[in-house]
């Protein structure tokens, strides 16, 4: 299945996309880490590196969180221990949650 090539994003969505890619970049540059290291020790090519940079928001998002892991960009927590406790926590609220969301069938009588 080809992807879809005109994809509408918010703008809400693509300021992100654009600021995670600005701050991959500058954490980067201030590494002295070149493009090409960069590509080289993610496994990719150089333009994804620069496609990432840009925001663009076709990039894969397991491409983009590596590289912001490789310059020390914090997506979530930045500790270890924290992001493993809050993967837990939202893991047991998941298994408590229907396994598929579904729209009711039957409208609701709220005529008393």
């Amino acid at each position: 299945m080809a992807k879809p090539q005109n994809r509408a994003y918010s703008r809400y969505s693509l300021e992100a996309i654009s600021l995670l890619g600005q701050l991959i970049r500058a954490a980067r540059i201030e590494q002295k880490i070149t493009g090409e290291e960069m590509a080289s020790r993610m496994g990719v090519s150089r333009s994804l590196i620069q496609r990432i940079e840009k925001g663009d928001p076709g990039c894969t998002i397991g491409a983009v969180f590596e590289a912001a892991a490789i310059v020390g960009v914090p997506l979530f927590e930045s500790d270890k221990e924290r992001l493993a406790v809050h993967r837990a926590n939202t893991g047991e609220i998941l298994q408590l949650l229907p396994k598929m969301a579904r729209k009711s069938r039957r409208a609701v009588n709220d005529d008393f």
